[in-house]
């Protein structure tokens, strides 16, 4: 646990620059994913909130508003729970490119942030404002990305 960062973001513009600064400089994973991984998995879980996310997700629907009392402000402190498995479609593949996937991310965080209709509601949290949406990707990429820390140049 102490091998990760502590890690928060003012805006997803922040985290695109730490995955930049990744890509760039090395880095050492303390977690299960590479850095191409942890932005497919961002893109993945962003993208929706602009393009809508399964109807089978709605299922959850009567469980949101335990979940965004209980859960939301957790995610939006840093202290995300660690281990909870995700939806199969939202679990990247093995063999990406950092760089590649590092320039998706930054393409997927500049959609969400030029879309200017509402965003689809949240599986987990429901219809939520524009600010809360991003507030919540943005906690959500310093999740993932404090699982990497950048290869000390020293060695």
């Amino acid at each position: 646990m102490s091998d990760l960062r502590q890690l928060q973001f003012n805006n997803l513009e922040a985290a695109v620059d730490d995955a930049r600064q990744l890509l760039a400089s090395g880095y050492v994973r303390h977690g299960n994913w590479s850095l191409g991984q942890i932005c497919r998995h961002l893109v993945l879980v962003q993208d929706p909130s602009v393009d809508g996310y399964p109807v089978w997700m709605s299922l959850f629907a009567p469980m949101r508003p335990l979940v965004r009392r209980l859960l939301l402000p957790k995610v939006l402190s840093g202290d995300s729970p660690r281990g909870i498995r995700t939806a199969p479609m939202f679990v990247p593949p093995g063999n990406l490119e950092d760089a590649t996937e590092v320039k998706a991310f930054a393409a997927s965080v500049g959609r969400l942030l030029n879309h200017s209709g509402s965003f689809a509601p949240h599986p987990g949290f429901g219809r939520l404002p524009r600010e809360k949406i991003l507030e919540i990707h943005t906690a959500h990429a310093a999740h993932h990305l404090r699982h990497l820390r950048a290869q000390d140049v020293s060695v």
